[in-house]
């Protein structure tokens, strides 16, 4: 008999490795709004509620996602997934006690997954009743888990293969994008209530990926719209470039914005995303990622054509090496 683990997994932290600290610490803290829990030498670790860590930046050279950890509901279900992997002939490797403690969990799993992403599961964190000291009003998490990933692929169909084959990954909507003159595809998978935890985005007919990062972006939903708007002032006074203004998603009504990190990605802040009734729930595709908003930030004319070489760069660049999936091709 089948078994489903729908419902019984979610993000639980993100290690990001950049020499960028300190302009990592201005937008993490002062500008988004969480917790500085850490803060030594080439580390920096941040809270949002009870966990421990939930955003992990070491000092290195990638300017990208060093790891993903995938919090996982029990033994059980842990039990299942790890079998589902060593069908697959997917190495797994447990995380030694350091490890561990720099997550801020009590043990991981580390597995490999598409565009070599670390996925690190994990069912025990390390939790703390100290009070928080943030900027922000606080943050959506429990069970729907700390945000979501967008994940830009060349090899779409063994991309969305991964999340269902492993964590019963439902389909909640599409979106179709035009940009810069070809059609982007975008998926959107949930494995808990949260309208989508992982957004797979594939350029249509082109195997291209103009996306340099493992990750186009990371989410995180606020509490409050005095949360989104404060948060988005800060990051603006801050300096910080702003990818895409406020806006509003068609599909999940959230209303976000995109900021530029440090590393390059994109970090969405957002608030009022809706959950999936799964009783009533239908698949849909909407034309445009936005309802409205969502414009980026007025720049010059120069940065604009840089902007749009290095991502037509990029894109040439992939065509010269395979995309990882850990999964063997079908036809």
């Amino acid at each position: 008999m089948k078994q489903d683990i729908f419902g019984s997994s979610s993000m639980g932290y993100v290690v990001i490795e950049s020499r960028h600290l300190e302009r990592w610490q201005a937008l993490l803290q002062n500008g988004i709004g969480l917790h500085l829990q850490h803060a030594d030498g080439p580390l920096l670790a941040f809270r949002m509620d009870h966990h421990q860590r939930r955003i992990i930046v070491k000092h290195g050279p990638a300017e990208d996602f060093a790891a993903v950890g995938w919090q996982l509901e029990d033994q059980d279900t842990l039990n299942i997934v790890l079998q589902r992997l060593k069908n697959r002939g997917i190495a797994v490797h447990e995380s030694s006690a350091g490890e561990a403690a720099e997550r801020g969990v009590v043990r991981f799993w580390r597995v490999i997954g598409p565009k070599r992403m670390a996925i690190e599961l994990f069912i025990e964190p390390l939790t703390t009743d100290e009070p928080l000291s943030m900027l922000s009003e606080g943050f959506i998490t429990g069970e729907a888990g700390m945000g979501h990933l967008a994940i830009t692929s060349r090899r779409g169909k063994d991309m969305r293969r991964f999340w269902q084959e492993i964590f019963d990954a439902r389909q909640s909507d599409s979106i179709v994008e035009q940009l810069a003159g070809v059609t982007v595809d975008i998926d959107f998978f949930r494995v808990n209530p949260r309208h989508h935890s992982i957004a797979i985005a594939q350029v249509r007919g082109l195997a291209l990926d103009p996306i340099r990062t493992k990750a186009q972006h990371m989410n995180l939903l606020t509490t409050s719209v005095c949360g989104l708007t404060d948060a988005f002032m800060r990051c603006r006074q801050l300096g910080f470039e702003m990818a895409h203004e406020i806006g509003e998603h068609p599909n999940d009504r959230e209303q976000s914005f995109y900021v530029l990190t440090p590393s390059g990605f994109e970090l969405e802040l957002g608030w009022n995303a809706l959950e999936v009734d799964e009783a009533s729930w239908q698949i849909a595709t909407y034309k445009g990622i936005s309802l409205w908003g969502h414009k980026p930030q007025k720049l010059g004319t120069w940065n604009k054509l840089k902007t749009n070489l290095s991502n037509f760069g990029q894109g040439l660049r992939s065509l010269r090496r395979a995309e990882y999936s850990p999964l063997q091709e079908l036809p």
